[in-house]
């Protein structure tokens, strides 16, 4: 397996399942309601759709930088706010994550593994990560937004519960 394949293989364990660590990203949004995706039961913190949102628009990122593109992302992009809670506007949310993430692996699969080492971004005005720190930090930020999913779900449960 080359390193780019361990990559993919990376992000499918994050995202789709047989992670070392527990539940993937996947199985964590299954059941979830748009109106649980949408609740804010930790004061602060942000909802599920809020943090699906987020790991689709930076999965986003890491594509466009991978073709070129200097994808600097504002406030609104970063994390979208929920205009409509319904279960179809959830599910598109859900779609457009599981559509970004494909072509996410798409274009990682087009990397030659001799770029790994080298800037996403050759940008001397801006320090860009190599390729390959980039789309490692890439698992870690499905993996760390899946914990706090799991913890919302846990809240959301003792607070529907109380």
């Amino acid at each position: 397996m080359t390193e780019v394949e361990r990559i993919i293989d990376q992000f499918r364990r994050a995202f789709e399942g047989e992670a070392w660590h527990g539940p993937a990203l996947l199985s964590l949004l299954e059941g979830v309601t748009a109106e649980q995706a949408a609740a804010h039961p930790i004061p602060g913190a942000h909802s599920i759709w809020e943090l699906v949102s987020h790991i689709s628009a930076w999965e986003g990122a890491c594509k466009s930088r991978l073709e070129g593109d200097r994808a600097q992302l504002s406030d609104e992009e970063n994390f979208p706010s929920v205009t409509a809670v319904s279960e179809s506007e959830w599910e598109k949310t859900k779609r457009q994550l599981l559509q970004t993430h494909r072509e996410l692996l798409d274009a990682i699969a087009k990397v030659d593994s001799g770029r790994l080492d080298k800037p996403i971004i050759e940008d001397e005005s801006i320090p860009f990560s190599s390729v390959y720190v980039t789309l490692q930090g890439g698992v870690q930020h499905d993996l760390y937004h899946a914990g706090q999913i799991a913890l919302l779900k846990k809240a959301i449960a003792a607070v529907e519960g109380s």
